[in-house]
């Protein structure tokens, strides 16, 4: 076979040639943006000619710190299109976060939204290797910074040539892109994604049997685009000429729902948060959602009241993906297979809230304590995987040698498996409870909580007790309005049927707002913390 390296730089030519009407919507902060693909093609080559008279060389970092915009799609295929590599910065991570991930990636420009330059003003004097700052605007002039040197994305592009090619003579394992973890504790973990496994991870997206992403898809990722590249979905579809819709800035619920409807939005992306604020609005207002085949959830599990209310009250299907950072991200996807069209409503729903199966292309192996677990949906154990888009280190990080061993990630997920092989995450291993000598998910109970109609969010965290080791606590937010009064009873006796006693939480308590990741899951560490404060708990 001929060898033909698979670059990021091939995808946007592609749209280009065979896709140039096609549009990518852009909300930005001030006004909806309308391109095609011939647009954004002729806009990142502008771009690359500006990289390369900035002083960007083959394996320098072009940071951004942007919301999800055109702007932001042309870096993507602008900085790997110039043998250069993308790196996506968690806007909502700490000051202390942002400063130690971008001198660790040792990045040399960084393109800022405006709403986010005061963020980088006050910690400029802490960056080491940035060289340039690029603001990403609508406006004509300048913002008042003091940040320098300073230039507008817009001002730069009308200098770029139009015409300017993508390097060749890329080698398909050079870097392309990086990410960093969340980091829930100790400092974010850098993540590089090569050329090859960017392409290969779009091609799985593509496949009937995951997202089916297609030329005939309008595709609105939620989730952002410093979130593992959106999850891969503007890679994919911009090489499959997808309609993109980008939500931009600062959305809310209204304004996904209003996008769904005004462009016909096929496929959407994000967290079970996000579809928790969707399905309140649909309750509130009547949104026309028929265009949409696919609400893609991932990030953490979705409770099965969740999906259950998309798909029964709304006629929205909804779909389970599972992966992270360190996986490009998608690793398994979740389908009934064809001759799992017959189950019971309830059967269904059952499988349709696990999972999934491994995307073709990927390895796993799930270690209990005895080795191998059992496919009996039963024996616990944590997820393994490899495969051409699963990372093989962290970036220049001495914990690589705890999660890559012998050829495999080490996820730190903790799964049950099915005969079938679909997979379902039962907790990570530093969230389960283990109480009287027995390991509890408090990823089960949360979804059961969910279940509940006055509960809005819920989280399960353990506390110690001196006779079983480790006890559950609920902490839920009610639905807007609801008294907390003779809830607790209410709410434990509602899970009573559903569970061991001993997996009944010991307590229920109330938070007008839970506390969450950068990304949107629920932040344990800190709840963990507000509980024990709550009991009078020393470490």
């Amino acid at each position: 076979m001929m060898e033909a390296p698979l670059t990021v730089g091939s995808m946007l030519e592609r749209a280009e040639k065979f896709f140039p009407k096609k549009q990518v919507i852009s909300q930005t902060h001030d006004k909806l943006h309308y391109l095609t693909y011939a647009d954004i093609g002729q806009r990142t080559r502008r771009l690359m000619s500006v990289l390369h008279e900035l002083g960007v060389q083959k394996g320098d970092r072009v940071g951004t710190l942007a919301w999800n915009h055109h702007r932001h799609l042309e870096i993507y295929f602008g900085a790997p299109g110039i043998g250069a590599v993308l790196h996506t910065i968690n806007i909502r991570l700490s000051p202390e976060h942002i400063i130690y991930i971008i001198n660790h990636a040792e990045d040399k420009i960084l393109f800022i939204d405006e709403d986010v330059l005061p963020l980088i003003e006050k910690i400029q004097d802490q960056l080491t290797t940035v060289e340039a700052f690029v603001v990403m605007t609508d406006k004509s002039e300048l913002p008042e910074s003091g940040l320098n040197p300073l230039y507008s994305y817009e001002e730069l592009l009308q200098s770029g040539d139009p015409t300017h090619p993508f390097i060749e003579g890329i080698d398909e394992n050079d870097t392309a892109g990086m990410c960093y973890t969340s980091a829930t504790t100790g400092k974010p973990k850098g993540v590089t994604y090569s050329h090859r496994g960017i392409v290969l991870h779009s091609f799985a997206l593509g496949i009937a049997d995951t997202a089916g992403l297609s030329e005939s898809d309008v595709a609105m990722p939620v989730v952002p685009q410093f979130h593992v590249n959106a999850w891969g979905i503007p890679f994919a579809s911009t090489w499959f000429g997808s309609t993109q819709v980008m939500p931009g800035p600062r959305f809310t619920p209204k304004r996904l729902a209003q996008f769904i409807e005004k462009f016909g939005v096929t496929v959407t992306a994000g967290v079970p948060t996000i579809w928790l604020g969707l399905l309140r609005e649909l309750e509130q207002e009547n949104y026309d959602t028929s265009s949409l085949r696919m609400v893609l959830c991932g990030g953490s599990a979705a409770p099965l009241g969740v999906i259950k209310a998309f798909e029964e009250k709304h006629n929205i299907p909804f779909y389970h993906a599972y992966g992270a950072t360190e996986t490009t991200p998608v690793a398994t996807f979740s389908r009934l297979k064809s001759y799992q069209q017959d189950l019971s409503d309830e059967e269904r729903l059952e499988e349709r809230a696990r999972q999934g199966i491994l995307v073709p292309g990927l390895d796993m192996k799930i270690i209990g304590n005895n080795g191998e677990v059992k496919w009996d949906d039963q024996e616990m154990g944590e997820l393994l995987l490899r495969g051409p888009w699963i990372a093989d280190e962290y970036y220049k990080d001495d914990r690589s040698e705890n999660a890559f061993i012998d050829g495999w990630l080490h996820t730190g997920d903790v799964v049950t498996v099915d005969e079938e092989g679909t997979i379902k995450i039962v907790d990570r291993t530093k969230d389960l409870i283990k109480s009287g000598g027995e390991w509890i998910s408090s990823v089960d109970i949360e979804n059961a909580l969910i279940a509940h109609d006055a509960i809005f969010e819920a989280s399960v965290v353990a506390i110690p007790d001196a006779e079983w080791q480790e006890c559950p606590i609920a902490c839920v937010v009610l639905n807007e309005g609801l008294a907390v009064d003779g809830m607790k009873e209410e709410i434990i006796e509602f899970l009573r049927p559903q569970f061991a006693k001993f997996w009944l939480p010991d307590d229920v308590l109330f938070f007008d707002e839970a506390p969450k990741t950068s990304v949107g899951k629920f932040l344990k560490r800190e709840l963990r913390e507000q509980v024990k404060a709550e009991y009078n708990l020393q470490d």
